[in-house]
């Protein structure tokens, strides 16, 4: 009897068993299969009548007859219901195979083949699925062996790799595919052979025959296994899914441009300098978009000038591009690449005198530009080609296999070529196309408008910054008692110019006015605010008021400036805004504009005080010899501009040597520092051992971390040096006309003191023609005082409130002509008020060697 089949037997999938009938038609054998079939045991059928053991009682009758008749020596074949053991009422149905045989002793007996017919029919409708699925799948259905060949495929699989079915039999991965997926695809075949873990979704790429396009499989994987539960094989089933591919591909593809683009209108135009802007235009295309780029911008745009506009006018047959200057470059394989030799057409230098723009030869061995270097691009370039037409032309490779494919986009903005940006791909990276020259195109139109923007605010700060520069004080400005140092330090490039200034104003009596002001706001009308205020300031101060009436005046300019026309808006009738919205937004624009802040000190160099006057400014620091630095106490009043608020006036006597400082708001304050850490900063930095004045002033500068790009730093430094007392002469002369004669005898003995002898003629005529003015028109006591410096100085004080007044004589005046020979022989003449009275003063230069000049016909003839 058997008890097992041998590996690959029938009998692992078909149910077959054997028993044996003796002379007297009763079980005489019965094998092991047999008890599984029927549920019996040996010693339960040995014996017995196969008949009524088995068949049902209907069919018993039949039954005994074809047993007398298989006795007889007839064989059988047919189908034969029986019982299924532990079921009730449920039959199986078996096909029995009868053949007669013969004893040892002659006897005539049976041997019986019993098979299930119930998994017959299971392994028929088994084999017809199997082959339905197999043969009908619209996918290619591939088995592979246990030795990793293909055992069937079916004709799916052969309409893609050529051939019938059964050829592809013995085949093995590389002969479908190249060795790198070869390799991958064995690696997993024998995987899943050895741990029956099932793989999904194995992507693979190849050809087909015949064809050179790239496909995309997607491949499911799983083990096979016999009836017994033995490995057989692995099964796959392959799907094309190159359309799938392609459709994701752009999808991707899709995505990232929209990313791409969000990123740049995130990124790109944050700073409006044109350099910058360049570099995040880069930053944003690689490696996202392509692998090595580069920037050129023509010179004329990096002054703030216009650029060629595109389309014009064509160059001459064979002339290169015009000259760029390559501002920006990125690489995400090597910066060595940047400057690798280019292919046919790479830019070449510029021109030098007597050379030819882009020759042939230097051509093709030149190298990438570097980083600021001006260049040309040949005339048959592409990139040559997209500076003509406006329109983005793609270019080979390198002819070395490390470029693939390169896109000349020209930045363009409002109809204005303002540069070029170069996209490549290098190997190992798909060309670009169509959707590709698209966004480059895109790319490079948001970078050119926000150059663009970058340009026209260089040219509006380039002029602002000429504006401004020409308004603050030339050189060294001197002045008498004072040494002073000065640094202004406007914004960069890539923050608009303010309204920062300083001044320094020479005033009667070798006194001297000091000013620092910011405008608020920025821009080109900052500059011009400043411009005007200073010009107030100037003028304001030759008038020689107190520093308290100068600001109050600056205020109503400042006001009279921030009003449409210069004076008060009109209400009800008379001239009206086109709108409203635009009445308050000139409104606000010119209220911000021409708000300023200011401090102005006078310094009298003879009594070494200083008289200060705030509006709305940071105080100035004092450093006295020996001490720690200090920031006076000046009441700070309202802004200019501002209005209704009086300013108040505060004087401090200077010792010799000591160090006064003004300034503006951008050297002490900043993002990262408040005001009062600043402050403190800046008393740090003043105390300390004394030092030159210029090197003081670039202490304060290196101390203070300025970060000067962020804003305008107007620093103003002077060191106090008093008058000596041998330099001055002052006398009080009694309301007498004997005084004229004792003026004329003081002078003159001062003047000789003084070593002055070549002006003691003309000082004697002048000092007695305004202390005879002074007892004739004026009231009080006179004093006279004379001041030695740079220049000679006269001032005849007196109580009186009505100012001189120049005036021509007629021909029969014996008078009246005192004032014009002041104003012939003087320097500079004029008159001021004082707190009681009034002084007026002449200056004489002091003689260089040189003899006096002397009047002419026509000055002498003016008198009369």
């Amino acid at each position: 009897m058997w008890q097992s089949s041998p590996p690959g037997s029938i009998y692992e999938y078909i149910r077959v068993a054997s028993f044996s009938i003796g002379p007297d038609g009763l079980v005489e054998q019965w094998s092991g299969r047999a008890a599984d079939l029927f549920g019996m045991g040996p010693h339960e059928v040995i014996g017995r009548d196969p008949v009524e053991a088995f068949m049902p009682p209907e069919l018993r009758r039949g039954g005994h007859r074809q047993i007398r008749e298989i006795l007889d020596g007839k064989e059988w074949t047919g189908l034969v219901p029986f019982r299924i053991p532990g079921e009730r009422d449920v039959r199986g149905l078996a096909e029995v195979y009868v053949m007669p045989s013969v004893t040892a002793a002659g006897e005539r007996a049976a041997l019986c083949i019993v098979v299930d017919v119930r998994a017959l029919r299971g392994i028929e409708t088994d084999l017809a699925a199997s082959q339905a699925i197999f043969g009908q799948s619209p996918f290619g259905f591939v088995l592979f062996g246990k030795d990793l060949s293909v055992v069937r495929a079916n004709e799916r699989f052969a309409d893609v790799f050529g051939g019938m079915a059964a050829d592809h039999r013995g085949r093995r991965a590389e002969d479908y595919l190249t060795r790198p997926e070869a390799d991958r695809l064995t690696e997993t075949l024998r995987r899943v052979l050895a741990t029956g873990e099932s793989v999904t979704d194995l992507r693979l790429i190849g050809t087909v025959p015949g064809d050179t396009d790239r496909r995309h499989w997607s491949m499911n994987l799983y083990r096979v296994h016999s009836g017994s539960g033995r490995p057989t094989g692995v099964a796959g089933l392959a799907t094309d899914v190159t359309s799938r591919h392609i459709a994701a591909r752009e999808a991707a593809s899709a995505r990232r441009n929209l990313r791409l683009l969000n990123e740049a209108s995130a990124r790109i135009g944050n700073s409006l300098d044109l350099e910058t802007t360049a570099r995040e235009l880069l930053d944003v295309a690689v490696p996202g978009f392509c692998d090595l780029a580069t920037v050129d911008l023509f010179p004329a745009v990096l002054t703030g000038a216009e650029a060629p506009a595109a389309g014009g006018p064509a160059p001459e047959p064979g002339a290169a591009s015009p000259e760029l200057r390559r501002v920006a470059q990125a690489s995400a394989v090597s910066d060595a690449h940047l400057h690798a030799p280019g292919p046919p057409g790479a830019p070449v230098p510029a021109a030098r005198s007597g050379e030819h723009p882009g020759g042939g030869g230097a051509a093709a061995a030149a190298g990438e530009p570097a980083l600021g270097a001006v260049h040309r691009y040949p005339h048959a370039s592409a990139c040559a080609g997209a500076l003509r037409t406006g329109r983005v032309h793609e270019a080979p490779g390198d002819g070395l296999g490390f470029v693939r494919s390169t896109l000349a986009v020209p930045m363009v903005a409002h109809d204005t070529v303002v540069g070029l940006v170069r996209f490549s791909r290098t190997k190992g990276s798909e060309p670009f196309g169509e959707r590709d020259r698209d966004l480059a195109g895109e790319l490079a139109a948001r970078a050119a408008v926000c150059i663009d923007n970058a340009r026209l605010y260089r040219r509006e700060h380039e002029r602002a910054l000429i504006l401004q520069r020409s308004l603050l004080p030339p050189g060294a400005p001197e002045a008498a008692g004072l040494d002073i140092a000065c640094r202004y330090l406007p914004g960069n490039a890539a923050t608009e110019v303010g309204g920062d200034w300083f001044d320094v104003i020479e005033l009667p009596g070798h006194r001297t006015a000091l000013v620092v002001g910011d405008v608020m706001g920025r821009g080109l009308r900052a500059a011009v605010a400043m411009g005007e205020l200073r010009t107030a300031v100037r003028t304001l101060a030759l008038l020689d008021l107190e520093p308290a009436e100068v600001l109050s005046a600056l205020d109503e300019v400042a006001r009279g400036l921030g009003t449409p026309g210069g004076g008060d808006r009109p209400e009800g009738g008379g001239t009206q805004w086109p709108s409203r919205a635009l009445q308050k937004s000139r409104e606000a624009d010119l209220s911000e504009v021409y708000l300023a802040t200011c401090v102005y000190a006078v310094y009298d160099p003879v009594t070494r005080r200083c008289t200060f006057a705030n509006a709305g400014h940071l105080p100035p620091a004092v450093v006295e010899p020996g001490q720690a630095a200090r920031l006076l106490d000046v009441p700070p009043g309202m802004p200019l501009g501002v209005g209704g608020e009086p300013f108040e006036e505060v004087v401090v006597e200077l010792p010799e040597g000591s160090l006064l400082t003004l300034y503006t708001d951008g050297l002490v304050e900043s993002r990262d520092h408040p005001l009062d850490e600043g402050l403190e900063v800046l008393r740090t930095a003043l105390t300390g051992p004394r030092m030159r004045l210029e090197d003081a002033c670039d202490h304060v500068l290196a101390a203070l971390d300025t970060r000067h790009g962020e804003d305008d730093i107007a620093l103003l430094m002077a060191r106090i040096q008093g008058l000596p007392e041998e330099a001055v002469g002052d006398w009080t002369l009694p309301r007498e006309p004997r005084s004229v004669g004792r003026a004329r005898e003081l002078a003159r003995r001062r003047l000789a003191e003084w070593n002055l002898d070549d002006l003691v003629d003309t000082t004697e005529l002048l000092v007695s023609e305004l202390v005879t003015n002074a007892l004739r028109y004026g009231e009080g006591e006179i004093r006279l005082r004379l001041l030695r410096d740079r220049t000679l100085v006269c001032e005849v004080w007196d109580a009186g409130l009505i100012q001189p007044r120049r005036r021509r004589a007629r021909d029969t005046d014996e008078g009246g002509r005192g004032l014009q020979l002041v104003g012939l022989l003087s320097a500079a003449w004029g008159s001021r008020r004082t707190p009681r009275g009034k002084t007026v003063w002449f200056e004489l230069a002091l003689p260089d060697g040189q003899p006096a000049a002397e009047l002419t016909v026509e000055q002498l003839l003016s008198m009369y």
